[in-house]
């Protein structure tokens, strides 16, 4: 198993749609203004934090969590801000902890496993990505569960990169894939809260 190199990235965008829409190469710029990389870079993949579907955890309606039955109250809807420059943000508060989606769809093949990651930039700011696995045979887009570990508001940019993919592809195809065990996250199009 190794880890995969642009050339390979390209490839498989290409060939399976294993990314979608998929960014040839790493974008720092759009339209005359920079951005937060996102897109194909030496060995990984610069995801994309979309603009629907991001949530925040919130006490207002609930005390406690409980992933065996989530309660989508316990989250709320944050507004989508706009920057003097055009560029569009959620506020994501002190200590808070959000979940978000991509806006690349992922069609991992039987022999490929993915790892997302968090950028530096975003944690030299406080932003904390989880690290993700995307199974061999999952197909989907990818919720990102992201916590600000500052004690001051921080922008997290839409439409920009939000983390890092690393991809994997194995010698031989697994005997059971994420798709042949019905796994409960497959196909999904949107932000999917915890599932037991």
């Amino acid at each position: 198993m190794s880890i995969k190199s642009d050339l390979w990235l390209r490839r498989m965008a290409e060939e399976h749609q294993m990314i979608s829409p998929f960014l040839p190469e790493l974008v720092r710029e759009v339209e005359g203004r920079k951005i937060i990389s996102a897109g194909c870079s030496s060995y990984g993949y610069d995801m994309r934090l979309a603009d629907d579907g991001f949530r925040v955890f919130t006490p207002v309606h609930h005390y406690e969590i409980d992933p065996k039955r989530f309660d989508q109250n316990s989250l709320s809807e944050p507004p989508l801000r706009e920057s003097d420059d055009g560029s569009r943000y959620y506020l994501l508060p002190p200590l808070a902890y959000g979940l978000g989606v991509t806006v690349e769809t992922f069609k991992m093949p039987r022999n490929v496993t993915g790892v997302a990651l968090g950028k530096s930039t975003y944690a030299r700011a406080g932003l904390l990505v989880n690290t993700t696995p995307l199974e061999a045979g999952w197909t989907g887009r990818l919720v990102v569960e992201i916590s600000n570990l500052a004690n001051l508001p921080l922008r997290v940019y839409v439409n920009e990169g939000i983390g890092q993919i690393l991809f994997f592809e194995s010698n031989e195809d697994c005997a059971v894939s994420y798709q042949d065990r019905g796994g409960k996250y497959q196909g999904q199009s949107g932000l999917t809260f915890a599932k037991v």
